[in-house]
């Protein structure tokens, strides 16, 4: 179909009728649309047959004969059927007048058998000119007419840019009350196409997230996982700008929900082996560094096969190994371009900030409650030291001593951890 459709309906056919030519004005009056149509009804007339019952009983005349006879004059009375042995339809046989006397002066001639005998039809058939309706369309219970274009893209237009100036034109005019306009076509099965793949990526996400509970049995850690979704994602949306190429609703989209199922593995993998880690006994930083230096390599290189394999589809090279040959700008390949391209950039971008997210968010809780904790003890000491002082000078009750490197946790794990140690003033000295 054509890349703008904009139905117009209502319950008035006239109104639907004078709306959607007045709209064909205004569209055939646009830059940038091609080939515009609409279904409106061609002009012309037909004739309307209004049949007297009551004038035609008097001459005991049959309903059924008058339009026999007046088939006589139009499309010929059918008596019967046959078919040739060289064919596998069957030929109508018709019967009705020369074509020299098939006219409307005709009718008026026409004389039907009755009891009575001959009568003339016109004695109780009149004719009328009416304005000639081809077909009418109902949507919704609606009448409904559609008006047609297409968008010339060579300048870069997009029918998407189309479609909102339409709609802003639409929007400005002053209609007649009840009727309604909707764009389908592109636009409406593009939109639908949207629908799904919202669905699709947050019933995708939801299974993932059941699923990720259950195996580490952690909020937290699903919670990471999950975030190298939305880089992917973001990736992906840079690989279009950089390449300079158009987000589609079908291919992009399906690009990122298949990038949803990939790049998570890089995520389960590290969040796996740093809770494995755990189990046996290492301390939290000693498990994010070993975890990230023991599997860097591995997420690398299936990150590049991956990617590697992806390249000839998004340069759209094809390989023919049965007749070796190299083909560049199939047909074909031309739809997978964007696929490709948003799971390239996608996988790629969510890779190299998974190897530095992940660990960082691993040891952020530890490292929070340590920083409270050094805080805490650090203010308690202040506290503490502020109150020997004022006591010492005024010489209420026995000098307070505290001992810095006793009262702060970290200086103890220093200690430990074998780093040198800053003595801080005892307060009662």
């Amino acid at each position: 179909g054509k890349d703008i459709t904009l139905q117009i309906s209502a319950n008035n056919y006239d109104q639907v009728l004078a709306v959607t030519r007045q709209m064909r004005r205004h569209l055939d009056g646009v830059d940038g649309l091609l080939d515009v149509e609409d279904d409106t009804p061609l002009p012309g007339i037909e004739w309307e047959l209004k049949i007297d019952r009551e004038e035609a009983g008097r001459y005991r005349a049959g309903i059924g004969s008058v339009g026999s006879m007046i088939q006589l004059v139009t499309n010929g009375v059918m008596i019967g059927k046959y078919r040739p042995n060289d064919a596998d339809d069957e030929v109508e046989i018709r019967v009705r007048l020369p074509q020299s006397e098939r006219t409307l002066d005709r009718f008026d001639a026409l004389k039907l058998r009755t009891p009575n005998g001959q009568v003339p039809i016109a004695n109780f058939v009149t004719r009328e000119a009416r304005p000639k309706v081809s077909s009418i369309t109902r949507k919704d219970g609606l009448y409904a007419m559609n008006v047609k274009a297409g968008v010339d893209q060579s300048d870069g237009t997009t029918v998407d840019q189309k479609v909102g100036e339409l709609q802003t034109w639409i929007d400005q005019q002053s209609w007649p009350e009840g009727i309604f306009f909707r764009f389908r076509g592109a636009d409406e099965e593009q939109k639908e196409a949207g629908d799904f793949l919202k669905k699709a990526m947050l019933g995708s996400l939801f299974l993932m997230f059941i699923i990720l509970v259950t195996q580490f049995n952690s909020f937290y850690q699903t919670v990471i996982t999950l975030m190298t979704v939305v880089l992917a994602a973001a990736g992906a949306l840079i690989g279009m700008v950089v390449t300079g190429q158009k987000f589609s609703i079908i291919m992009t989209g399906t690009g990122i929900i298949a990038l949803a199922g990939i790049v998570v593995n890089n995520a389960i993998v590290l969040i796996d082996t740093y809770n494995r880690m755990r189990a046996e006994g290492a301390e939290v930083r000693d498990a994010v560094l070993k975890t990230a230096a023991q599997r860097l390599r591995p997420i690398l290189l299936t990150t590049t096969t991956t990617i590697a394999g992806l390249i000839p589809m998004a340069t759209q090279v094809s390989f023919n190994f049965y007749d070796r040959v190299i083909s560049v700008g199939g047909i074909t390949s031309v739809w997978w371009v964007q696929l490709s391209t948003a799971v390239i950039f996608g996988l790629a971008f969510s890779t190299i900030l998974t190897l530095v997210m992940v660990p960082v968010l691993l040891t952020l809780p530890t490292n929070a409650v340590h920083a409270y904790a050094s805080n805490a003890a650090r203010i308690s000491h202040l506290n503490a030291t502020v109150k020997a002082m004022i006591a010492r000078s005024f010489g209420r009750g026995e000098p307070i001593a505290v001992a810095a490197n006793d009262a702060d946790p970290m200086r103890q794990d220093n200690k430990r951890d074998g780093s040198p140690a800053v003595d801080l003033p005892l307060a009662a000295e």
